[in-house]
């Protein structure tokens, strides 16, 4: 019986040696280059690097209550990345928080196809991008400081009365606050005071250089033959809260015609294209807008080389309870947003697909009429909203996304808005 056991010890062994060693054989075929030494050398550096961290995991667990999602190379930078990681200097380098955030393939394909308004995008999370929110703790924070510099105010508007002639009658009196190039030249104070920007982007001091982008020409040769501004609507069908179903004259585009009209009595020729870009068979469909609206105004663009100057008007979307509306001149004014699209991620950087070259020019222009808002028509604009994709402001260096009022304004208080507007503007293009 002993004997017999033993048989079967050794028949299993030898079965199990040569099965191992089929599995060793086979599998070191996928791996096997014909470098031995090199083999059995990363053979090597693999354990010893896997040793190393669970030594130091080990020795240190407190280190390890939050784990990355990526590590270092070696385990010397891994080392010295978890050190760092414990270092509250560290810490307050990088933010309390963490804001980096992963594009889904779905942002990526918006960006791939121009974007959709911002109304109907969604955050990196894939939840709908809350807007509503966003508006309603700027007028918060506009009504505080309307307040806090209301005795300023009434002081200026006493003292610019006082010294008021016959001809300065007709041009709007400076009753807001006029910054200095010091106080902009602070990149968190230009930061608070006149940007907000979303989660997936993020911009440079470099980028809000105050002297740089208020030192650059934004004017119109006002000579040349053939129109030098021309506007448009990425989003034709938007409206308001007394808008005409099919009446155009009552939406948007309405409200464009009215700034076109008003630009021209300064004496400007405006070309003002009234295309559809978010209608497919007759029903809403914003996906493509961009590509279809970039395609024409391109097209145009290259037929009309007198045009300097394009605006992009749109009208937000915000929350039913939401009024975003201002007084200028006694008369119920639906406030803006100037937008800049930066072609860049937070997570991976400059865009390449969406590249633009005139980015600076697009901020130096809504720094430049944002500061001449704040000066003329204080509480008129929110702040300039910073966003990750590109909207078609590639197309010129005077390139102007506007965001004006929103779809609880009344058409009335969004014609009042083109006024100023139209103002700012002149005092840009036409110092």
């Amino acid at each position: 019986m002993n004997v017999w056991t033993k048989l079967l010890n050794r028949a299993l062994w030898f079965i199990f040696f040569c099965l191992g060693f089929y599995i060793v054989f086979v599998g070191g075929q996928r791996f096997w280059t014909g470098d031995m030494a090199g083999m059995i050398k990363n053979g090597g550096d693999t354990v010893r690097e896997a040793f190393l961290k669970n030594a130091v995991r080990c020795l240190y667990p407190g280190m390890f209550l939050e784990e990355d999602q990526e590590e270092a190379g070696t385990w010397y930078e891994w080392y010295i990345e978890r050190v760092l990681a414990m270092h509250p200097l560290y810490r307050l380098q990088n933010g309390a928080v963490q804001m980096d955030t992963l594009e889904s393939a779905a942002t990526y394909e918006m960006l791939v196809t121009g974007g959709v308004h911002d109304e109907n995008e969604t955050d990196e999370n894939g939840q709908a991008y809350d807007v509503e929110a966003l508006a309603e703790a700027e007028n918060e924070q506009a009504v505080e400081e309307e307040a806090a510099r209301q005795q300023e105010e009434l002081q200026q508007q006493a003292d610019l009365a006082s010294q008021e002639t016959e001809a300065a009658a007709a041009e709007p009196v400076a009753a807001g606050t006029i910054y200095n190039l010091e106080e902009l030249a602070d990149f968190d104070f230009l930061f608070s005071h006149f940007y907000t920007m979303e989660s997936n982007t993020t911009v440079t001091p470099d980028q809000l250089n105050a002297e740089k982008l208020l030192g650059k020409d934004m004017s119109i040769n006002m000579d040349v033959d053939g129109p030098q501004i021309l506007i448009y609507h990425t989003h034709s069908q938007e409206g308001f809260v007394d808008s005409v179903p099919g009446d155009n004259s009552t939406t948007i585009v309405g409200v464009g015609e009215y700034l076109a009209e008003l630009l021209r009595e300064k004496g400007y020729d405006v070309m003002h294209v009234t295309s559809v870009y978010d209608l497919v068979d007759g029903k809403l469909d914003r996906n493509e807008a961009y590509s279809k609206a970039e395609d024409e105004i391109s097209a145009i663009l290259a037929e009309t080389p007198s045009v300097q100057a394009v605006i992009d008007l749109h009208r937000d979307g915000v929350a039913e309870g939401t009024h975003l509306v201002t007084e200028i001149g006694g008369k119920p004014t639906a406030k803006l947003m100037f937008f800049n699209g930066l072609s860049m991620s937070k997570k991976n950087g400059p865009i390449d697909y969406l590249y633009n070259p005139y980015i600076e020019d697009n901020l130096a222009l809504t720094l430049q009429l944002k500061l001449f808002c704040e000066q003329y028509y204080p509480g008129f604009t929110r702040n300039i909203y910073l966003k990750s994709l590109r909207y078609n402001l590639h197309l010129s260096d005077k390139a102007l996304l506007i965001e004006a009022g929103a779809q609880t304004n009344t058409l009335q208080e969004m014609l009042n808005a083109m006024e100023p507007l139209a103002d700012v503007l002149d005092k840009v293009f036409n110092p």
